[in-house]
């Protein structure tokens, strides 16, 4: 299927869905609305979302049931960039070409912003309109989990504190699989949810979305071999040893679509670009 042309059709729902979510003017102080949007728009590809509208297709729903979940996952992968961009953290001072959060309006609105953020992520999706209460209320636990200690922060931490001289992939593919791949399968498995479908396909896209996460960093690795980063596959293994796990990551990943048919062509199309960078 031509994914650039599935991208283009469903994303700029995101966006006004985005758009319509973040504080008006005069519903908080001028500073941080500016500093929440500065690295909402313009966005990066906004794979996670696309990978949650997908999900509802792939259990035969149409993909605007699972814009919730699209908006949410955005916003906390959002406020995560904000944070890890920080001083304390990764202390970087461009993300996609402009100065990053702290840069542009200080280092104390960033950190606000992040927070805004995480908080207005919850908001969105547990207003989720026509969406069943009880998938709600389990999308909104998974997001936290997702979003926690033994997610997301969990990973950052372990990423901060990583041993250079560490070379045990089990340790590396850990760290991914929080850092980033807890939100691809959230994204994934919630948009199926609020879609509809049954335990059954929940689990198998929160399969699915865990290891096209960790392919993912991955291949961001390989594509990275000349970075400085600690917690990098390519300095334990090779660029070419990760790139090949990263494959086969994806191969497990698209057996766990089997029996969800042509409904999955996006998901499959969508697992593809974000692992070997076809979009």
């Amino acid at each position: 299927m031509d994914l650039r042309a599935y991208l283009a059709e469903r994303l700029p729902a995101v966006e006004h869905a985005l758009e319509a979510a973040l504080p008006k003017p005069g519903a908080c102080p001028e500073p941080l609305a500016s500093a929440m949007r500065h690295l909402i728009f313009p966005g990066g590809k906004r794979l996670r979302p696309a990978f949650a509208l997908a999900a509802a297709e792939a259990v035969g729903a149409p993909w605007e049931r699972a814009l919730p979940v699209a908006v949410a996952v955005e916003l906390v992968h959002t406020y995560s960039l904000i944070h890890d961009d920080l001083p304390c953290m990764d202390d970087d001072d461009e993300r996609r070409g402009r100065p990053t959060v702290h840069v542009a309006w200080g280092e104390a609105c960033a950190v606000l912003a992040g927070d805004a953020l995480q908080a207005l992520a919850f908001e969105v999706l547990l207003a989720a309109p026509g969406a069943p209460a009880p998938a709600v209320r389990d999308a909104a636990r998974e997001l936290a989990r997702a979003a926690g200690a033994g997610g997301l922060v969990g990973g950052q931490v372990d990423d901060l504190h990583f041993d250079r001289a560490c070379a045990d992939t089990g340790v590396i593919e850990s760290v991914h699989g929080r850092k980033t791949a807890a939100l691809f399968a959230f994204a994934s498995s919630n948009g199926a949810r609020l879609a509809g479908a049954d335990a059954g396909r929940v689990e198998q896209l929160r399969d699915f979305g865990q290891r096209i996460g960790i392919a993912f960093q991955l291949a961001d690795d390989a594509l990275d071999a000349d970075s400085d980063d600690a917690c990098s596959y390519v300095r334990a293994v090779g660029a070419a040893a990760t790139q090949a796990r990263a494959d086969a990551l994806l191969a497990d990943a698209l057996r766990a679509l089997d029996g969800f048919g042509e409904s999955a062509e996006p998901l499959r199309a969508l697992a593809g670009g974000a692992v070997r960078r076809s979009t």
